[in-house]
């Protein structure tokens, strides 16, 4: 699919006035120019909307999807990427930890508005993104329009170390995530330990939560950045990793499912054998499946 790029700046309150740049990377049909499409908020990584995050948000635009993605330091510094070297990794850590929590929901709240706004969207909107950027798309996913949020490796969570103060409260709001969450970490992940990963599945088990975790053996951190990774890039595992995104936001933001009904299947449902036939005329289902009532 075709891809149109532009840029769209936002004022923001939050922090002060300012203004914020959303990197926008839009499909097109030829031939048809009132398409809709869904909306996917695209979080960076410390050093903003660099060439990897940019190269990402195209990979998910040509899937279908406007890609929305935020320069995150814009009290800061311009919209401008940072450099992959140790000068603005210090200053990406220290912003990270500087700006406030109210400001950061205030992004991804005007990045969700902006994609509602386009008369191109379709109404469903989706986020993800990496490291820091993990971090604010499960974030964003607190804000109830938001049906379903991929995290790549996401830092802060487990340590609740993000923003000004470095107390934030995102593991004691997960339940207010009301649509799907797929959280992806590196079982080599020197940024979120074990315990931190096991923290954070925990939780959000306790809360309720909608949610896949996936642990990739033998992956670090940063492990899908395409670009000075140190050694961590594993094109196969990205790979993997994207279709996963593209089941999830194809199931949720594509589709028109309804609401959810909130059954779970029963369990000796999930447990029958593929080779097992059922017929309407020869077993009843509540024989089979140990469960009263018939098959929708």
């Amino acid at each position: 699919m075709l891809i149109q790029e532009s840029f769209y700046d936002v004022p923001t309150k939050t922090d002060g006035n300012g203004t914020m740049r959303i990197y926008v990377f839009h499909p097109t049909i030829p031939g048809y120019p009132k398409a809709r499409f869904p909306g996917v908020v695209v979080f960076s990584e410390i050093y903003q909307v660099t060439g990897p995050v940019s190269r990402f948000a195209r990979q998910i635009a040509g899937q279908g999807y406007i890609c929305a993605a935020p320069s995150s330091y814009h009290e800061f510094t311009g919209p401008e990427p940072l450099q992959y070297n140790a000068e603005d990794t210090d200053k990406g850590n220290q912003w990270k930890i500087s700006k406030k929590i109210a400001a950061y929901d205030e992004d991804a709240s005007l990045c969700v508005d902006y994609l509602l706004s386009l008369p191109t969207c379709n109404g469903r909107v989706g986020a993800t993104g990496m490291c820091l950027g993990g971090h604010l798309a499960y974030r964003c996913a607190l804000d109830s329009r938001v049906k379903a949020a991929v995290c790549y490796f996401a830092t802060d969570i487990h340590s609740k170390t993000l923003g000004e103060g470095k107390n934030d409260d995102s593991l004691t709001r997960a339940g207010d995530i009301k649509g799907e969450l797929l959280m992806i970490f590196g079982k080599n992940d020197n940024h979120v330990p074990p315990e931190g990963r096991d923290l954070i599945r925990k939780t959000l088990h306790e809360k309720g939560v909608l949610f896949s975790f996936y642990e990739v053996a033998w992956a670090q951190h940063a492990f899908i950045r395409d670009e000075l990774s140190k050694g961590r890039y594993d094109p196969a595992i990205t790979k993997v990793c994207f279709e996963m995104l593209l089941e999830l936001f194809g199931r949720t933001l594509k589709l028109d499912l309804g609401e959810h009904d909130e059954c779970i299947l029963h369990e000796d449902v999930l447990a029958l054998p593929l080779s097992t036939a059922v017929r309407h005329n020869d077993t009843s289902w509540a024989d089979v499946f140990g469960v009263t009532g018939s098959p929708q």
